[in-house]
């Protein structure tokens, strides 16, 4: 397989921690594929996003990126890489044309290409009617959409989602999904965690399940499903993880 991030002994140690939040041996993600990562709370799944996107720097081990054919590292293809965060990540006093101009004049982004690419994009989320209304008079389910947008205003390869559709509608959350699936059809990687399990169902062509920082399965919904003899996710990641509630 053709993969575009690999993993190897990969772990944090947060600052006065007793134990490791990250402990992964090894993890492949192959480009092109929507891979999920699950888990209860503590998992370790926010360390590890946040480690792929160069966020927080891992205490040992490390990951590589294969974007070109060529081995990098993650602060060599920060360009390459959009990043969607649970909490929003904009300008709420400014409009989403302001918001997107400043995101992507970061990335040297030449103007007339820019403003392209910003209408495409506010078509795409359906926002090209309020585009120049302030964020802060938006629904949740609006500033979920110019969250994402933000997120794609660089073309990235790699699309990592962190909670992308917490708190909307479902007339938002088709749009957004709608969206994500045109991407990936595209090229683009996408690696997406949420607590909605019933969409990882639908979406997810590969998925992890991580509890104390290790990944305790890995594999298709569908053959992880049949060879623990399971139904659905929700199921199978409670018998793994159990009912305890977690912090």
């Amino acid at each position: 397989m053709d993969n575009v991030i690999d993993i190897q002994e990969l772990t944090k140690q947060y600052k006065n921690a007793d134990a490791l939040s990250l402990d992964i041996q090894s993890l492949e993600i192959v480009r092109g594929e929507k891979f999920g990562i699950f888990g209860p709370n503590g998992a370790g799944k926010t360390t590890l996003i946040s480690i792929l996107c160069g966020i927080i720097e891992p205490t040992t081990g490390s990951a590589h990126y294969h974007l070109d054919g060529d081995h990098h590292s993650v602060k060599s293809v920060l360009t390459s890489i959009g990043f969607v965060p649970q909490d929003f990540a904009f300008y709420p006093e400014l409009t989403p044309v302001q918001n997107l101009l400043y995101f992507g004049r970061l990335y040297d982004i030449p103007k007339v290409n820019l403003l392209q690419k910003i209408d495409y994009l506010l078509d795409s989320v359906g926002l090209m009617h309020v585009k120049r209304k302030k964020i802060n008079t938006f629904s949740g389910g609006m500033k979920r959409r110019i969250n994402l947008a933000i997120g794609l205003i660089n073309d990235p390869k790699i699309l990592f989602l962190d909670e992308p559709t917490v708190g909307v509608d479902v007339q938002s959350k088709v749009a957004i999904f709608r969206l994500l699936d045109e991407l990936n059809a595209k090229g683009t990687t996408i690696i997406y965690t949420s607590h909605h399990l019933k969409e990882a169902e639908d979406f997810c062509d590969r998925i992890a399940l991580l509890d104390h920082g290790k990944i305790i399965k890995i594999g298709s919904l569908s053959g992880l499903l049949s060879s623990n003899s399971m139904t659905n996710l929700e199921e199978l990641l409670i018998s793994l993880t159990g009912n305890t509630l977690r912090d």
